[in-house]
């Protein structure tokens, strides 16, 4: 989720709490990590070898990464259920923001741009699979969705107005603050993907050169 100068992960309540120690955002910025974060924080409190299942590990690599997760504070105990016999696991009601600043150190900037690059890569990868599933979706959930690019025009504090603006939208339906209960029985889960950034210029490639053009006209001739 879109906040300020960077990204958002499971935004609660409270203001998020900007991430700053490089080991543990290096810690997160693995996709199965990720993706266990994101079950727990979905589906409530599971076992090693529930999450396991969902992200395709093995029940010890499962364990072995939510241990990782609890190190640096994103995963904790669950209350047992049943005999107890079973660790549960839960994740931490915190929000999380990953802002690059001017000022970070090397290493900080170098983890910070890595745990982005990971959370840009699961968004992208549950944009791609709710796209090419689209045909098997009902017609109502197929009509309700929106995929939308927008190139505008504003200034710095029009595109911080528009973010906030978004944010307090989407705040009601947030999984993390709506819960179950009271929820219609259609109700499933849903993703909201927001970017708003200024566009950055893009280099002249320039055009291409007439041996260049020759070449390739040449090349297709003799089937190259």
């Amino acid at each position: 989720m879109l906040h300020g100068c960077g990204y958002g992960l499971h935004m609660n309540r409270d203001r998020p709490t900007p991430l700053s120690d490089p080991k543990a955002m290096r810690a997160l910025a693995h996709p199965a990590r990720l993706a266990i974060l994101t079950r727990l924080q979905i589906e409530g409190s599971a076992t090693a070898t529930e999450v396991a299942e969902v992200v395709g590990v093995t029940p010890s690599a499962a364990s072995y990464h939510l241990r990782m997760l609890a190190k640096y504070g994103f995963v904790e105990d669950a209350p047992p259920r049943g005999d107890g016999r079973e660790r549960l696991w839960q994740a931490r009601d915190r929000g999380m923001a990953v802002n690059p600043e001017p000022g970070d150190e090397p290493e900080v900037r170098a983890a910070k741009d890595l745990l982005i690059r990971t959370i840009r890569a699961d968004a992208d990868g549950e944009a791609t699979r709710a796209l090419s599933q689209r045909d098997r979706e009902a017609v109502e959930w197929r009509e309700a969705a929106v995929w939308s690019r927008s190139i505008l025009l504003l200034d710095a504090e029009e595109l911080r107005t528009l973010g906030r603006r978004i944010e307090e939208l989407i705040a009601p339906y947030r999984i993390v603050e709506r819960g179950r209960e009271g929820v219609s029985t259609g109700a499933r889960v849903a993703e909201a993907q927001i970017n708003l950034f200024p566009r950055a210029d893009r280099p002249a490639h320039g055009l291409p050169t007439e041996d260049h053009e020759s070449s390739r006209g040449q090349a297709r001739e003799h089937g190259g």
